[in-house]
């Protein structure tokens, strides 16, 4: 399937979902307020999704001046491979991890945290690069992006169960409507994120980092690396965005986050990479 395919079954399936949830919530004038709602969303979630992205992990914009080694060695694969130089962001904790976002070559954007920088050398940091600009190359960037805003939009809606109405004067009724909510709209938005994010991409952007780069092993250290020093100090993220990261970030103990893992085992990609069996926890 491609991914216009893709983001265009998942815009639709969103577009349902919100008019289902109006229905339930508000009846008939629930479902057109639903409707007129999911259309502003579509919209944002195409043109603004990386922007949402970038903000939630409070990612600044940086130069050549302000990361030389980041800006240079991006600047180096994307014309070795003829794509569009995409922004450089960095996001401000020590937490090592990486991802790419944008709705396509010309609008993209790689973001790094500050703790990937000091764990890596630089083959491994370009191997984390090409992964990410290998996610830039295979279009994947944009299905995630939008997948992330839906996805928190829908556990926006859910939390708030008397967002499309009911009865407000009743609000008694108000935390049990919300809990029910939850159970029915989360899983539902993990179902639409799982077929747009699969594991596969992961695979696909290591595959192509690494051949991009000629050394898979840097790829294979880095993501070791990030593995296991994330362990100690992990970076928390939202289940609708955790798909974005090149490492699985933390999830905050939320409910439903088990319903949104899209990365396969670190140990199965760094496998597929070197040939090898990789064990972690020294």
């Amino acid at each position: 399937m491609s991914n216009i395919f893709k983001t265009t079954l998942l815009l639709t399936g969103m577009t349902l979902l919100l008019m289902l949830a109006g229905r339930a919530f508000g009846g008939q004038n629930g479902m057109l307020m639903a409707l007129a709602f999911a259309a502003v969303l579509n919209f944002v979630s195409y043109f603004f999704s990386d922007k949402i992205a970038l903000a939630t992990y409070r990612a600044q914009p940086v130069g050549r001046d302000d990361l030389p080694r980041v800006y240079n060695i991006v600047e180096r694969l994307a014309q070795k491979v003829s794509l569009p130089m995409p922004k450089v962001y960095l996001i401000p904790t020590d937490s090592p991890n990486a991802f790419a976002t944008g709705r396509d070559p010309n609008h993209a954007s790689v973001a790094v945290t500050q703790g990937i920088l000091g764990l890596l050398n630089d083959e491994e940091l370009e191997g984390v690069l090409a992964h990410e600009l290998g996610h830039v190359r295979n279009r994947d960037i944009l299905i995630s992006s939008i997948a992330a805003t839906l996805a928190g939009a829908i556990t926006y809606i859910a939390r708030w169960g008397m967002f499309f109405g009911g009865d407000r004067d009743d609000r008694g009724r108000g935390g049990g409507i919300a809990a029910i909510a939850m159970i029915i709209l989360a899983p539902f938005a993990a179902m639409l994120i799982q077929p747009a994010v699969s594991r596969s991409r992961e695979y696909g952007a290591d595959d192509t980092g690494a051949h991009w780069t000629g050394n898979p092993y840097a790829l294979a250290s880095a993501l070791a690396k990030i593995e296991a020093y994330s362990k100690r100090l992990p970076l928390v993220a939202s289940p609708s965005t955790a798909h974005l990261f090149i490492i699985a970030p933390f999830l905050g103990g939320m409910s439903f986050g088990n319903l949104f893992s899209t990365h396969p085992p670190t140990a199965k990609r760094i496998e597929r990479l070197t040939g090898r069996s990789a064990e972690f926890g020294q």
